[in-house]
């Protein structure tokens, strides 16, 4: 788009810059927010109940983590409490049937102990109803 001036050469052409189309965009953005900024500062209260304030600290978790230990010499424990593999089962049973909600039982086992007594006190955990069991790294003993 370019117009004749008159002035020189008609051959010459002078540019100019329509601003039609920028003038269109901005009203319609002005239009619109104009419609949603209404909208925008709708609000509405909520009154919120005051609390007391409480010196003491929450209670700590009374939940013991179940840990399931096999030494080296294929002997089982849970929590530090030695176990037979035949009452195995049924004591993580009542473990897990008191804990409806915290399903999960951490294996520690000695580097030195048979891989299978590992594998087979995981596989009996998972059907005496662990859901998620984990495994310890070792412990560094002190001395």
């Amino acid at each position: 788009m370019a117009i004749h001036l008159g002035d020189g050469d008609p051959a010459k052409v002078r540019p100019e810059m329509n601003v039609t189309p920028l003038v269109d965009v901005v009203l319609v953005l002005l239009i619109i927010f104009m419609v949603i900024t209404p909208l925008m500062s709708k609000q509405f209260w909520v009154n919120v109940p005051k609390t007391e304030q409480q010196n003491e600290p929450p209670p700590p978790d009374q939940r013991v983590p179940v840990v399931l230990t096999v030494a080296a010499d294929g002997t089982l424990s849970i929590n530090r409490s030695p176990v037979t593999r035949a009452e195995l089962e049924t004591r993580l049973r009542r473990i897990f049937a008191a804990r409806q909600d915290d399903r999960t039982l951490f294996v520690r086992a000695d580097d030195r102990a048979a891989f299978g007594r590992v594998v087979d006190a995981m596989d009996t955990a998972r059907g005496a109803g662990a859901v998620t069991i984990a495994v310890l790294p070792e412990r560094e003993e002190d001395g």
